[in-house]
């Protein structure tokens, strides 16, 4: 069984107000496609703008509290799981959808409504992409706490976007994996293959309760053989041909065979917008990103998109995730 770990659905406001591609993805889309490949199953989250934020305020490219919902995520999630469990069910029960938070704002109300919603809808994971919407992950250990204690109670895992780029202080891979540390009841996956830093993908092999993904591979091996700023500097890189993303995968998978998840990240597997007056295109398809992974051989591709999944989410066999 194919399991792909890292999916958006849903709308991005802040993308599509400000001309970022892509900014929306349906579950049939997803689904559809994904089977044409051979992906027999899907984790899913929301997109990450929240209707939180004042709407034109996020047409000027800023984040301010003001926005048509109280709660952050609490519109997106339920949207998400009505979509996955009432729109869709045909669809929805191959895929494992996981709820969207922000571990800094109105805490409280968050995990009020995240039980409510795991009663009526359930889900097997939380998620956290904290850069977007300028959110310190480190408040997981203050006053997000909260969520931490969610996560035990409820046996959920949490997958959590991750950075190297000195100007992101909220989803920096070392205060990650300080929180993974800390925790040792609750199991998280870094998203990005810590943007292949090798010094934190060891940290993460030496860590009995973490995981990391390699979601948008192909569009982060371009960023490395173009040497762009968000993957890790030379002298920190793992070492790899990353001119290559085939070969790059297969050697993050021999020095990690239990640690890596495969997820494609899709739509994010491509990224194309207009900064400081230029146009930056980091394109991949999906079918690319599976393709990559086919090319993998095959007991170590079963290890990376099988195995190290049904570990992390801590589930023993197939048929523990197709939810009726």
């Amino acid at each position: 069984m194919l399991i792909d770990g890292h999916n958006h659905i849903g709308a991005d406001l802040f993308f599509y107000l400000n001309g970022f591609y892509p900014y929306a993805q349906d579950l049939p889309a997803l689904v559809t496609e994904g089977r044409r490949h051979g992906v027999d199953r899907w984790i899913v989250f929301p997109m990450v703008a929240t209707a939180w934020f004042e709407l034109a305020a996020m047409r000027q490219g800023q984040l301010r509290p003001g926005g048509p919902e109280k709660i952050p995520y609490a519109f997106e999630n339920e949207r998400m799981l009505r979509e996955v469990y009432e729109l869709f069910p045909d669809l929805g029960r191959f895929t494992l959808p996981f709820a969207m938070l922000d571990p800094m704002r109105e805490p409280a109300a968050q995990a009020a409504r995240l039980r409510e919603l795991h009663h009526e809808f359930p889900f097997y994971g939380l998620k956290i992409q904290a850069t977007m919407i300028q959110a310190d992950a480190g408040a997981l250990l203050g006053a997000g706490r909260c969520f931490l204690e969610l996560a035990e109670e409820l046996n959920l895992p949490i997958l959590m976007h991750s950075s190297v780029v000195a100007t992101d202080p909220w989803s920096e891979a070392g205060l990650l994996l300080r929180i993974v540390a800390a925790t040792p009841r609750v199991r998280f996956c870094l998203a990005h293959s810590c943007r292949f830093d090798r010094v934190y993908l060891d940290q993460i092999a030496s860590l009995p309760n973490a995981w990391f993904d390699c979601s948008a591979h192909r569009i982060h091996c371009q960023g490395a053989t173009r040497e762009l700023g968000f993957v890790a500097a030379p002298a920190r890189r793992f070492a790899a041909d990353y001119r290559d993303p085939n070969a790059v995968l297969h050697a993050l998978a021999e020095a990690y065979p239990t640690k890596l998840i495969w997820g494609s990240d899709t739509p994010f597997q491509s990224y194309v917008a207009r900064e400081n007056g230029a146009v930056m295109s980091l394109r991949s398809t999906y079918e690319e990103e599976i393709a990559c992974l086919q090319s993998v051989p095959a007991p170590l591709r079963t290890q990376i998109s099988h195995e190290n999944t049904l570990a992390f989410l801590q589930v023993k066999s197939p048929a523990g995730i197709l939810h009726s």
